[in-house]
This record gives C-alpha cells, sequence and structure tokens, in this order.
C-alpha cells in the first residue's frame, strides 16, 4: 500500500509565492478588510479569492476574525516580523 503524504498548512514563504496572495497582504498593510471587500479587488471568482484566503490564515500571515456573518482580515505583523528574521539569517556573515 503505498504512503500518503500527509498535508500540512502552508508556510509564510509558500503563501507568498502567489502574486494574488501578495496583493491582499498589501491591503491588509493598510487596514482590515472584509473577504467581500478583498474579493471585490479582483476578477477571481469567489472561490478562488477564498482560496487564496484560506491560504494566508493557514500560513498565518493573516487573521481571521469572525463579527456575526462578516469575516475581517487583518495582516499578522508577528508572522511578518519572523519572516525577516528568517530572512535576516542570510544577510549576516
Amino acid at each position: 500500500m503505498p504512503k500518503t503524504k500527509e498535508k500540512r498548512p502552508p508556510d509564510g514563504w509558500e503563501a507568498m509565492s502567489d502574486a494574488t496572495r501578495r496583493e491582499i497582504l498589501t491591503m491588509l498593510k493598510h487596514r482590515p478588510h472584509t473577504a467581500g471587500e478583498i474579493a471585490d479587488q479582483f476578477e477571481l471568482s469567489g472561490a478562488t479569492v477564498s482560496h487564496h484566503l484560506c491560504v494566508l490564515r493557514e500560513s498565518g500571515l493573516a487573521l481571521c476574525e469572525r463579527r456575526a456573518q462578516t469575516l475581517i482580515y487583518s495582516l499578522n505583523r508577528a508572522a511578518f516580523r519572523a519572516l525577516a528574521d528568517e530572512l535576516a539569517f542570510f544577510l549576516k556573515k
């Protein structure tokens, strides 16, 4: 019987590898946005935008808060600090 790969959540580097997700993160840098506000900025299906938001949430780069029926996304600055620390390792002599 073949072994199946266990699915692991994407890390921040994987999440940032996509241009659409980087655009979403840029939006969130300025202020929190609802899922609808984010979706309105793209000519993508709702399912595609939802997938991108899921990747950002699972990677820890975006936080999601539910207020009644509304999902509000914000940037997780602590996750970006951790990525910056990882990158700084390569800049040290």
